[in-house]
């Protein structure tokens, strides 16, 4: 076996099986990249390469008897978002530096339960607010991929910026994430992997981070698209513990895949097409309806018309929630205590200010301010009419199609610092993601091309809630049509 670290999660999940190689040896080999890699990309905050040893090894013995689980053995990277029992878990942010929890979130102890190896946990913005994954109390991620006609350090898009760089980079089998407004499937579009938010309610948001709870939805990005119905199934499950988890049955998503889109009925969004999108976005989406006509889907022009709306909504109600949410960082209940207060409101400010980076206290400020007296309704409210409506345009096309097709992203990845000192070309980059958190839809991103520099591309499928059998069957098709095989140069 040449390269263990390269290979998907599928194949060596059967490898492991067959006793190819050993859960050992695989994570030995990974903790070996993480030590040459991480210095330069940052992927990881917390190493856990002990911890991991122990659950290889409990892993073989299982293996050896003939039992496992669906992951058993597989070594997985963890967003810093999700509470490990026992490992420092801090959402990127110093208001948690040193947090140790002591429990496990419901997404992790899933997978722990399936035979799954955690490697440690994965760099992230700060409280997951963030596109470019800049924003985190331990620096920024570097992009594996550097483009070919700049030497600069690339952004693997953010929030979950860790595991999308991670995964690329080959220093994880495959990742945790997290989709607050399309932080699991940019990052994935600007690394070339693919990132799947499921349906809101689909995987359990206990013990993970809260920033936006009605938004906030776990996910895992990997490799292929059959990696993502693989660890995805881990991943949900009912959880009483989470009063948004919905009751309903984790299908075998693997079942949809080579199944073909013949018959299927493929919305492409006209509202989609927005001013300045480069060219090169513009020719992938109209590759990616051809594949899709080619493989004998019907290709139906829809109409979403508050598309136009939904990034100023998803910035009044993101924030709304993230103020009420954060609200108990104050030192006194929980998170950074400040030392040297004089009062107990200074205590309050001085902790805040301290524990919370820039772009927190930003959208905390904006979110105080929409949910104040004088606001609420001119704001707040308002919002929430607004992410009705963009629900219902989508309720009111499910009758025409089974399954849209966007661009995941209106750009390849961008050169760390390039959007920092703008916020709002910043947030633009989720102009094509914030609807399906806003409608509470699945979606997924699939790496389908490289622009002009070699930098990857990826295509967006949107689908009907709990319809994530659909999302992958068109993705499956995608994925074969572009055979995307790109991987970065290494230069760290």
């Amino acid at each position: 076996m040449s390269d263990l670290t390269k290979l998907t999660l599928k194949a060596v999940l059967d490898g492991l099986k067959a006793r190819d190689f050993s859960s050992e040896e695989i994570t030995r080999a990974f903790a070996t990249n993480i030590e040459a890699a991480n210095p330069a990309l940052n992927a990881y905050v917390v190493q856990t390469t002990d911890k991991a040893l122990d659950m290889a090894r409990a892993s073989d013995a299982r293996l050896a008897k003939g039992e496992g689980g669906a992951l058993e053995g597989a070594p997985l990277g963890i967003k810093d978002l999700f509470c490990t029992d026992g490992v420092q878990t801090t959402a990127g942010s110093n208001m948690l530096k040193g947090f140790v929890p002591p429990y496990e979130s419901t997404v992790t102890a899933n997978l722990w339960a399936d035979g799954a190896v955690m490697l440690g946990k994965l760099n992230m913005d700060e409280f997951a607010m963030g596109s470019s994954n800049e924003t985190s109390a331990f620096g920024p991620v570097r992009n594996p991929w550097k483009s070919k006609t700049s030497n600069a350090e690339l952004t693997p898009g953010g929030s979950s910026g860790g595991s999308a760089s991670a995964v690329a980079g080959d220093l994880c089998l495959a990742a945790t994430a997290s989709d607050t407004g399309g932080s699991i499937r940019q990052p994935a579009a600007f690394t070339g992997t693919v990132g799947i938010k499921p349906t809101y309610g689909r995987a359990s948001r206990f013990g993970m981070v809260a920033f936006a709870s009605s938004l906030d939805q776990a996910g895992p990005i990997t490799k292929t698209v059959e990696d993502a119905a693989i660890l995805l199934r881990s991943m949900c499950s009912f959880d009483p513990k989470d009063s948004t988890s919905l009751d309903v049955e984790t299908p075998d998503w693997t079942a949809s895949l080579g199944k073909g889109v013949k018959g299927l009925r493929i919305g492409v969004p006209r509202e989609y097409v927005v001013d300045g999108m480069p060219a090169e976005i513009q020719a992938l989406w109209d590759k990616g309806v051809e594949w899709l006509k080619a493989a004998g889907a019907e290709i139906v022009e829809i109409s979403l018309p508050h598309t136009k709306y939904a990034l100023p909504a998803y910035y009044i109600i993101a924030p709304a929630e993230a103020s009420s949410n954060l609200a108990r960082y104050d030192g006194m209940r929980f998170g950074h205590r400040a030392t040297g207060a004089k009062s107990l409101t200074d205590l309050y400010e001085t902790s805040r200010a301290e524990g919370f980076g820039t772009e927190v206290q930003r959208r905390l400020t904006i979110g105080a301010y929409v949910l104040s007296a004088g606001f609420y309704d001119a704001y707040y409210v308002r919002a929430l009419k607004v992410r009705r409506r963009i629900a219902q345009d989508f309720d009111a096309v499910w009758d025409k199609v089974d399954a849209i097709l966007t661009p995941s992203t209106p750009s390849a990845a961008f050169a760390l610092g390039d959007k920092e000192i703008d916020p709002i070309q910043m947030y633009l980059n989720d102009i094509f993601t914030v609807t399906a958190n806003l409608a509470g839809l699945p979606g997924i991103s699939v790496p389908a091309g490289v622009d002009s520099g070699g930098l990857p591309l990826g295509l967006q499928v949107i689908g009907k809630a709990l319809d994530e059998a659909t999302v992958f069957q068109v993705a499956d098709v995608l994925e074969q049509s572009a055979g995307f095989v790109a991987k970065p140069e290494r230069w760290w």
